[in-house]
C-alpha cells in the first residue's frame, strides 16, 4: 500500500480516528497537534475530520554527527530533551557534540516558533486530550519527545496518529502514549518516504497557509459523536 501524498494519508487516518474516538466523548474537546513540517497536512486532515482546530507542536531531531538522518535524540518546544543512549552509546558521542547539536536545533526551534506565530504556554495543554499527529515513524525520536513535552505540560490524555510507522516503534509509541491510532505497521521500514508516491518536502509557507485555513474554517463546537 502507498498514499498518493500526505493529505490523502490523513483523509484516512481521520476516518480512522473518528472511529477510536467514538468512546472518548465530545470531539471538541481534543486538540490535534502536528509535528511539522511533514505532519502538518495530515495533520489538517485529521483536525479537519474531527472538527478540530490545528496547532503545529515543534520538535527537531538531534543527528548522529556526520549522519543527521540518524536520530541520537530530539528536542521539542518547551524544553523537553530525549536522548537516545544506545546510539549514543554505540557510537561513542562525546557530550560536546551532543550539547552542540542541541544548541543547534534549539537555534532552529526557536526560529520556526517565530516563523508559524507561536508562543508556547504550557497551560494550553493542562487537562486536555490531544492527538499528535506525524506523516509516519521510523525512530519515533521526535514523536517520543513530544510526548514526553506534553506529559510535562499536563496533557489529560495523548493519542499518536500515525499513517505509517516500523513494527517495533508502534510497540514503543503504545508504551509511552494513551493510545495509537495507525493505518500501517511494518516489519520492513527502511523509511517514511517509502509509503508515498508524493513525498515532496513540506514549506514553512505551505505550514503557514494550513494553520491559517484551519483557523478560518468554521466549527460546529457542539458536534459530538
Amino acid at each position: 500500500m502507498q498514499f498518493r501524498d500526505r493529505r490523502e494519508a490523513g483523509r484516512l487516518l481521520g476516518q480512522k480516528l473518528l472511529q477510536y474516538a467514538r468512546s472518548d466523548g465530545p470531539l471538541d474537546e481534543w486538540l490535534v497537534e502536528a509535528l511539522p513540517r511533514g505532519g502538518v497536512p495530515v495533520g489538517y486532515e485529521v483536525a479537519s475530520a474531527i472538527n478540530a482546530r490545528l496547532g503545529v507542536f515543534i520538535v527537531r531531531k538531534l543527528g548522529v554527527p556526520g549522519d543527521p538522518e540518524l536520530a541520537m535524540g530530539a528536542i521539542a518546544s518547551g524544553g523537553a530533551c530525549l536522548l537516545n543512549q544506545g546510539v549514543i552509546e554505540d557510537l561513542g558521542i562525546p557530550p560536546e557534540l551532543i550539547q552542540a547539536a542541541i544548541d543547534r536545533e534549539k537555534s532552529v526551534l526557536k526560529a520556526r516558533e517565530a516563523a508559524y506565530g507561536i508562543a508556547l504556554n504550557p497551560t494550553d495543554f493542562s487537562g486536555k486530550f490531544v492527538v499528535l499527529v506525524d506523516d509516519g515513524a521510523a525512530t519515533g525520536a521526535t514523536m517520543r519527545v513530544a510526548i514526553q513535552a506534553l506529559r510535562q505540560h499536563n496533557a489529560r490524555r495523548i493519542l499518536v496518529a500515525l499513517p505509517t510507522m516500523a513494527t517495533h516503534i508502534a510497540r514503543q509509541l503504545r508504551a509511552e502514549a494513551d493510545g495509537v491510532v495507525s493505518l500501517i505497521e511494518s516489519d520492513l521500514f527502511a523509511s517514511v518516504g517509502q509509503w508515498f508516491q508524493n513525498f515532496s518536502q513540506t514549506t514553512d509557507e505551505e505550514v503557514v497557509e494550513y494553520l491559517k485555513k484551519s483557523t478560518n474554517r468554521p466549527l460546529n463546537m457542539g458536534r459530538t459523536l
